[in-house]
C-alpha cells in the first residue's frame, strides 16, 4: 500500500519553492531565476540510474569543493560514506551511493568544504530515495510533457515550472520522467558546444527540485537535435554536443545487468544512453528513441527546411526494434509502460497516427506497406505493443493531456508543465479521447493489482481560484477500469 504524502508535507514543499520565487521577484519568466537547491556554495544535485542497491548522484557547484556523501536507513542516521572527491567549479561529478538494501528508503546528504581548507566539512540538505521495489510492493512515479523553456511567456513560465516540480516532488515519486523538448537548441543564435551545454545546465536548478530525491529519466525529443543525421565524423556536431551535455549532467542508464539498452558506442560520444529498460515492482519501463536511429531528420531539420518526405525513412532501426521486441516478450510484469517523445517521433495526434508507417504498417495512401518496407520485422510497433500487453504508451510533443485507447493499449499524451496560458493546444489533432488543457504533470500509482493515473494540475498563485487549485486532480482513470468510473468523453477545458 502506498501512503500519500500529507497535505502538510505537500504544502511545505511548495512553500519552500514559493520562498525562492519571492526572492527572484514576481515577474519570473526566464531560465535562471530559480536559486539552486543548496546554497553557500551553490550546488545542484540530481539523482539517476537507481538500482536494487545503488543510485548515482550528479553534483555540480559554483566553486571548487571537496565533497562526499553520508547515507543511512533513517533520517539523520548515516551508517556509510562515499569516498571524498574534488568538484571543479561548474564541472559536475558523478558519485555512486551503493551497498544499499533492496526495496528500502535511503537518506543521504552532502558534506563539503573548500579545497585547501583544514576546517570541518559542512552539511548539505538531507534527501532520500528508494531502491528498486520488489514485486508486490506499491509505488508511484511522475512524468511531465514538453517544458520548452525557450518559449518564455507563451508556453513557459519559470515560477510555474518550479511550482509544478515542487508539487510533483511532494508526491514522493520513486522516479521522474521528462518526455523531451526540455533542452531545445533550435532557437540558439549561435550553436556551439558551450551554448548547447548551457541548455542543459540552465535546467539543473529546476529539475533538481524533484531530481534531488527522485531519480530522473530523460526521453529524447525532436528539439534537442540529439540525432544521427547531424553526425559529421568529427566532435564538432550539434548531435555530439547535445548528447555529451546530456550525459555529463544527468546520469542516464547504459546496459549493465540491471538496465538493458543501447550498447552502441558513437564516435566522440561513447555510449548514447538514449534508450533503456528496467523493471520496478510489478512494472516494466521501456524508453525508445527514433532520433538516434534514423538517418534523416525525424521532425524539422536544424536550421529549417522541409521535413522528411518519405516517413518510412524514419525508423527505430533493426537493433532497437528487436531489442524492444525481446524486452516486451521476455517480461512477465503485470504492467508495461513504453515512453517516447511521440508516435514515430513526429506529427500530431495519438491513435490518429498509430496506423502509419512502421508504427502501424500503412503507407501514406492508407494501403498496407509494412511487409515491403520492413520485410524482417514480424509486426509494426503498435501491433507489437498490443500483442505483448503494453498497458500505456506515454508521449509528448503535442502539449496537451489526452487519454485514448487502441487495441487495449492506452495512448497517454502529456501536458506541458509550465504553460502560463493554460491552453488546450493541438486539440483538433485528436479526433477521439478525453482531453484537458495545460498545465501540470501525470502521476501514476502502481500496485500488483491495480493502476491509477492522475492528471495533477498546477497554477501560478495569482491564477488560482475556488475552482482552480494548485495540485488538484483534473482527470483520473484506473486499471482494471472497474476500480474507478471513467468520466464522460469530453474536453476538460481551462
Amino acid at each position: 500500500m502506498i501512503a500519500p504524502r500529507s497535505t502538510a508535507a505537500r504544502g511545505s514543499a511548495v512553500r519552500v519553492v514559493g520562498l525562492a520565487l519571492l526572492v527572484a521577484g514576481a515577474a519570473v519568466r526566464g531560465w535562471t531565476q530559480v536559486p539552486p537547491a543548496v546554497e553557500m556554495p551553490r550546488v545542484t544535485e540530481v539523482l539517476g540510474r537507481p538500482t536494487d542497491d545503488s543510485v548515482t548522484v550528479n553534483a555540480r557547484a559554483d566553486q571548487v569543493l571537496e565533497v562526499y556523501y553520508e547515507y543511512g536507513p533513517a533520517p539523520g542516521t548515516y551508517a556509510a560514506t562515499t569516498p571524498t572527491v574534488t568538484l571543479a567549479a561548474f564541472s559536475p561529478a558523478e558519485i555512486l551511493i551503493d551497498g544499499l538494501e533492496p526495496d528500502a528508503r535511503t537518506y543521504f546528504r552532502m558534506r563539503y568544504r573548500s579545497v585547501g581548507s583544514a576546517g570541518p566539512f559542512a552539511a548539505g540538505t538531507e534527501h532520500s530515495f528508494h531502491t528498486q521495489r520488489a514485486p508486490g510492493s506499491g509505488f508511484r512515479f511522475c512524468v511531465q510533457g514538453d517544458s520548452h523553456p525557450e518559449r518564455a511567456g507563451r508556453q513557459f513560465d519559470g515560477a510555474l515550472y518550479a511550482r509544478t516540480l515542487a508539487t510533483a516532488a511532494a508526491d514522493g515519486p520513486d522516479f521522474y520522467l521528462t518526455i523531451g523538448d526540455d533542452f531545445s537548441i533550435d532557437t540558439l543564435k549561435t550553436i556551439d558546444a558551450a551554448s548547447v551545454a548551457e541548455r542543459y545546465t540552465l535546467q539543473l536548478p529546476y529539475l533538481a527540485l524533484v531530481g534531488q530525491s527522485a531519480p530522473l529519466f530523460l526521453v529524447n525529443g525532436n528539439h534537442e537535435q540529439a540525432a544521427r543525421y547531424l553526425l559529421n565524423g568529427t566532435p564538432d556536431s550539434p548531435a555530439v554536443w547535445a548528447q555529451n551535455a546530456r550525459n555529463l549532467h544527468y546520469p542516464q542508464p547504459a546496459p549493465d545487468g540491471f538496465y538493458t539498452g543501447n550498447a552502441e558506442e558513437v564516435a566522440h560520444v561513447g555510449l548514447l544512453r538514449n534508450r533503456f529498460a528496467w523493471t520496478w515492482g510489478d512494472a516494466l519501463f521501456v524508453v525508445i528513441d527514433p532520433y538516434w536511429s534514423s538517418p534523416v531528420p525525424v521532425d524539422g531539420p536544424l536550421g529549417g527546411g522541409p521535413k522528411t518526405a518519405d516517413r518510412w525513412e524514419i525508423t527505430l532501426g533493426d537493433e532497437q526494434y528487436f531489442w524492444l521486441k525481446q524486452t516486451l516478450e521476455a517480461s512477465t510484469a503485470r504492467w508495461k509502460f513504453v515512453f517516447a517523445h511521440h508516435v514515430s517521433g513526429t506529427g500530431r495526434g495519438g491513435i490518429e497516427r498509430a496506423g502509419e508507417f512502421e508504427w502501424g504498417g500503412l503507407d501514406a495512401d492508407g494501403t498496407w506497406g509494412f511487409t515491403r518496407q520492413r520485410p524482417t520485422w514480424p509486426l509494426p510497433i503498435h501491433q507489437l505493443m498490443a500483442a505483448n500487453g503494453v498497458t500505456i504508451f506515454f508521449q509528448g510533443h503535442d502539449h496537451i493531456f489526452v487519454r485514448q485507447e487502441l487495441d487495449g493499449v492506452i495512448y497517454q499524451s502529456l501536458p506541458e508543465p509550465a504553460d502560463p496560458t493554460y491552453t488546450l493546444w493541438n486539440a483538433d489533432a485528436y479526433t477521439s479521447g478525453d482531453k484537458a488543457a495545460n498545465s501540470g504533470y501525470v502521476r501514476v500509482t502502481v500496485t500488483a493489482a491495480s493502476l491509477r493515473v492522475d492528471y495533477v494540475k498546477t497554477y501560478l498563485p495569482n491564477d488560482e481560484s475556488t475552482s482552480r487549485r494548485n495540485g488538484e486532480v483534473a482527470y483520473s482513470y484506473s486499471l482494471p477500469e472497474t476500480a474507478l468510473p471513467r468520466p464522460p468523453r469530453r474536453h476538460l477545458g481551462r
